[in-house]
This record gives structure tokens, sequence and C-alpha cells, in this order.
């Protein structure tokens, strides 16, 4: 039994006021593998204090002193990386590839971005005879999920450390184990005491003692959009900063002039990517209607290639969802669309053959999806694909755009100006062209319900700061 019962708050390792306890599951063997303590408002209140007391110094150290902390904590975090795979692969089911390569590698990523960030980033700049400043916020809440979760952590901590922020962390009480890790990784770095604070707990204990504490000048959350609108409300007496990545419902439009065969392939494996369990995930796939029985049947046959179970065994692309909540929602969901009339062409309800234990689901592909299905609407978090005909360019359109949604889209098309254009009129934060991949230094965010502020690169940057003028600068 794997037990981390205590907390890392200003500069050490410390016993929660309160002991409370709570059982981590293991979701591909659906058996208790570890515990942590669950903590509260008492425990953020001492976290607010180091913070805050450790924000006075750091707050004033020099460009290049976090340069070579955020430079320690690469090198750490390297040498650490195949721990944080481990954990991630333990506590969520993440196969051990992605793991490893996407997961952990994440970390990686994200502290390079910040330390490249940071040693370009323009602190300073002058209009006229005015001075335009840019200044750490103060101390931040971090509130983090378990489906991504050293990206979210990594992408929130190290852009707060090269902006000169102090910070209380959060992370997803179903996946704690991995930002344990992340907070002896700091340590080892020598970040120093009461810059980075640990206090794991849920949602409705610590989460609400975050975003309610008024001397947290920022919250930067990840989560569910009901969540999220919860944060929000919390934080809007102290007039808080607010960043927030939620939900995605996001459209990938395959252009009638695409190949569809590789289109349609490359979509569906990035559906099932991390069993679904993506903000940004290409969830409704969008083809001319007189392509769909065949588009059907392609992510079908990806469907049936897939291979689903353990992800300790080499080959397993797919591993359990995260917990039988999940589980259960994703199989009502699936039942939904068979109820509401949507042509299954692959998976459906139950466990994949020879699995009897383990939050397993088929991949499953829907096909003569209507937009106004539930399981065009609701964001599945599961490798469930939603195949939607459409008439033309403009209905396409229309229809990726209808959605309380508005994170990710895609489009794939022969012709670069015409998808150029397509992505032009969508209604979200970030658009793949032809399946281009991610940029770390390039803000991620969305429009609409799936949140307000950006992440990576400079962008991310800039949530940690205020903005002060200081006009007469020059005469």
């Amino acid at each position: 039994m794997l037990e981390k019962l205590q907390f890392f708050v200003d500069g050490r390792w410390v016993d929660p006021v309160e002991p409370r306890t709570m059982d981590v599951v293991n979701p591909a063997t659906e058996e208790v593998y570890g515990r942590i303590s669950i903590g509260s408002a008492a425990d953020v209140e001492i976290a607010v204090v180091a913070a805050s007391r450790a924000f006075e110094s750091f707050s004033k150290t020099t460009r290049e002193e976090r340069v070579d902390l955020l430079q320690s904590i690469l090198d750490v975090y390297n040498k650490r990386s195949e721990d944080i795979a481990t954990a991630i692969m333990d506590e969520m089911g993440a196969p051990w590839g992605l793991a490893k390569y996407a997961q952990a590698a994440s970390g990686t990523q994200h502290i390079g971005a910040a330390l490249q960030t940071l040693k370009d980033y323009k602190f300073e700049e002058q209009i006229g005879s005015t001075l335009i400043a840019r200044e750490p916020i103060g101390v931040c809440g971090m509130i983090t999920p378990w489906n991504w979760p050293m990206n979210q952590i990594a992408v929130k901590v190290a852009p707060a450390i090269a902006a000169g922020c102090t910070m209380i962390l959060k992370p997803s009480e179903i996946a704690p184990f991995n930002a344990i890790i992340f907070a002896e990784i700091l340590d080892e770095a020598g970040v120093p005491a009461g810059v980075f604070n640990l206090i794991n707990g849920d949602g409705l204990g610590v989460g609400t003692a975050l975003s309610e504490h008024p001397d947290i000048a920022m919250v930067s959350f990840t989560g569910s959009t009901r969540a999220g609108i919860l944060v929000a409300q919390n934080a809007a007496p102290s007039v808080k900063r607010v960043a927030q990545e939620l939900g995605g419902k996001s459209a990938n439009i395959i252009l009638d002039d695409a190949d569809l065969e590789e289109a349609v392939t490359s979509g569906t494996k990035a559906m099932f990517e991390n069993t679904g369990q993506s903000c940004d995930a290409p969830s409704r796939m969008l083809v001319p209607k007189d392509k769909m029985n065949a588009a059907a049947a392609i992510a079908a046959k990806v469907a049936a290639a897939t291979i689903v179970g353990d992800p300790r065994e080499k080959g397993t692309r797919v591993g359990p969802v995260v917990s039988e909540l999940q589980w259960n929602k994703i199989q009502a969901l699936i039942q939904k669309g068979i109820d509401e009339g949507a042509t299954l062409a692959a998976g459906g309800t139950g466990r994949p053959d020879g699995l009897d234990k383990g939050y397993y689901v088929k991949p499953t592909v829907f096909a003569n999806v209507r937009n106004d299905m539930a399981i065009a609407r609701e964001e599945i978090f599961g490798p469930v694909l939603s195949i939607i005909p459409y008439d033309d360019e403009d209905e396409a359109v229309r229809i990726a755009n209808d959605t309380p949604y508005g994170l990710s889209g895609y489009v794939s098309s022969s012709n670069l100006q015409r998808a150029r254009s397509v992505a032009s009129r969508l209604r979200t934060g970030m658009v793949h062209i032809n399946d281009a991949d991610l940029d770390a230094m390039a803000p991620f965010g969305g429009y609409k319900r799936s949140g307000n502020g950006r992440e990576w690169g400079a962008h991310g940057m800039d949530e940690y700061l205020e903005v002060k003028s200081v006009y007469g600068y020059e005469k």
C-alpha cells in the first residue's frame, strides 16, 4: 500500500491539521493501491500564510535567478520522469507508452517552454514617456485535473515561477501521486520555502477554500465547466483573477477534398488517445453526407484494431477510464446514443471481450448522428466518436459552432487556403489544420464555456502578471 499522508507546505512535509484519509484506486484493477490525506480550509490557511511571506522576496528575484531555478527544476524533473509516468499509469490508467512519452513528457515540454519564455519575455516597455511594467500578481491557487495531470500541473506551476509568483496547488484527489513526486522534484531543485505548496483534497473542501481566500490573487483552474462556474462564483467576492480551461466538444471537419481514409483514420485514433479523456478531443467528426457510410466503415475498422487492456502490457493503446463513476456515465451516454437512433458502427455498452475487471470501455463509433443528440452535445470523456453528416461547407461550419463549447477544432483538406478559411470561421480557441500538432509556445484555451484566459508560452505567463502604467517615467 502506497501511503503519502503529508502535505508540502513552506518547504517541509507536514501533517494535515485534521487527519482524514482517502483511498486511491487503480482503475485497471479496481483495487485500492494507495492512500492520501484530505486537507481542509485550515491547511489552506497555513499554506497561504507561507506563500504570502515567500512572495515578498521571491517576487523581487531577477530574471537570471528564476532562469537558473527553472533549469534546476527541469534537470531534476528529467531524472524523475519515469517515476511520474509510473504514478500516472497506476492512478489514472494511461498505457505505459502514453504515460511515459506523452503524459510525463509534457512536464519536460512545459517547464522548457516556460524557461524559454522567461529568457525572452519583455517585463518592461515604454510608450512615449510612460513605462509599462508587468509585475507578479501574487499568491496563486491552482486546481488541476486527473486526465492530463502532470501536463496541467507543469503548465501552471512553471510559468508562475517564471513570473515570480508563489502558489498553492490542489491536484486531483483521484490522481495525486504524480503531484507528490513533483513536489519532491521542486524541493530537490532548490525552490525556496513557501514558493510552492501542495495540499491534497477535494473540490468542496480545499478547492473552495482556495477560490474564496481573500489573500489569493489569482486562481487557475482546469476541469469541468460545471466546476469552473463554482470556482468563478466563489472567487467573485474577492475580485481575484480567474483563469479557466474547461470542457470541450470539438468538431473535426473533414472537407470533401480531403483524403477520407487518412483523415478519418487519424481523427478516430486521436479520439481514442488517452481513452478519450482529453478536453480537446475531436469527438464530433463531420463528413459529407454522401461519404457517411465510407467514413463509418473506416472508423469502425480503426476501433476494431485498437488494443484495449492492461496499461502495463506492451501494445495496449487504450487503458481504462479513470473511475467507476466515469465508466457508468459513459455507459449511460452510449446507451442514450443507441436509444436516440444513432447508428452504432462499432463498440457499444459493456466491457470489451476478455476484460471482466477494470473500468474498460469499448472503443465506440456512432454514425448518422444529429447534432441535437446527447452524444453530440455532452462531453462524454471516453473513447466514443460521433460522426455527423453535412450537406456543404457552410452547414459544416454551422454544425461545428452549434455547441456551448469552443475549445478546439480540426479541419482536413487538400487545399490549405480552403482549410485556413474554414479555420477562421470556427468559434474556438484553437484549430488544427490537417492533423497539425499542438505547439507548446502557442496559447492553449477556449471560447465560450470552454473557459477564459490562456495557457502555454508567453500568453500563459501573462496570466500571472499584473500590468502597471508609470506616467511621467521619462520627461
